[in-house]
């Protein structure tokens, strides 16, 4: 799904008035709620997230996705909706850090391969994409990258971990350790 515009803030993924809540749950009805809904609650229909001919888990996103304050509201919304993926030529590092933290999995890429990306999308709405979290490969058409990960955050969301999930997946290791 392509969202090309640059310096997405958290308000602009989940405003502020949404925030009232505790649990994860629910957020994503509220994803860029200001952006696809007008003021009187009817889908705006250019916003990308209304089009149906756009779909999938990834997010294709502009330059500098995720800046403003450090709401990890913006992660839940953005897994809530269903987006396992976000791709981006930067990312805040606190929305990055809240995103893995969260079962999304922000890939930062070249300007330039994103550029491209965001033009093969254009040519093929139905564009695929594909992320080989274990190879650390997105892919294209016939292009790839390799990405960067935390070898620490890449085993969680291998595994659907949290941290605190983690910690008692090693929980023999570390009783062995103290033993």
């Amino acid at each position: 799904m392509p969202l090309p515009n640059e310096n997405v803030d958290t308000d602009q993924i989940i405003p502020a008035r949404f925030l009232k809540a505790t649990s994860r749950e629910g957020f994503g009805e509220n994803l860029f709620r200001d952006w696809r809904f007008s003021p009187s609650g009817d889908p705006v229909e250019s916003f990308v997230l209304n089009q149906t001919q756009f779909s999938g888990e990834v997010l294709v996103a502009g330059k500098n996705f995720g800046c403003g304050s450090s709401r990890e509201h913006a992660a839940w919304a953005i897994h809530d909706y269903g987006f396992k993926v976000v791709i981006s030529s930067f990312f805040a590092d606190i929305f990055r850090n809240n995103a893995l933290n969260n079962g999304v999995l922000p890939i930062q890429v070249s300007a330039e391969f994103l550029e491209n990306l965001f033009k093969a999308i254009k040519l093929d709405n139905a564009q695929k994409v594909t992320v080989d979290l274990e190879k650390q490969e997105l892919r294209y058409n016939d292009q790839a990258y390799q990405f960067e990960i935390n070898p620490y955050k890449k085993d969680c969301l291998l595994n659907g971990f949290d941290d605190i999930d983690y910690l008692i997946n090693k929980k023999e290791k570390i009783q062995d350790f103290e033993g």
